[in-house]
């Protein structure tokens, strides 16, 4: 690849070059990676949402327990078992 731009310096030289070829790789076929990560991403999401619906249905299920629990404590005899009101 030969550089189009001509400065004395040979550090910005460098730069020049070093830049055309990351645009060239850029623009190349060797796109998969992106598409990778992307995929990764919309995974977590979804795992991230399922753990999320799971995580709340549980701790629905608990609040219930509890607040049963809750009832059969205010409602206890100490002759009698619990009832359910």
């Amino acid at each position: 690849m030969t550089s189009r731009f001509r400065v004395s310096h040979p550090a910005v030289d460098f730069l020049v070059v070093f830049l055309q070829g990351r645009v060239a790789k850029a623009r190349s076929a060797e796109t998969d990676r992106g598409a990778s990560a992307v995929e990764w991403v919309i995974i977590s999401a979804v795992v991230v949402a399922i753990v999320g619906v799971v995580a709340a249905i549980i701790s629905k299920a608990l609040k219930g327990g509890a607040d049963k629990v809750s009832h059969c404590i205010e409602g206890a005899d100490a002759d009698k078992t619990c009832t359910s009101k």
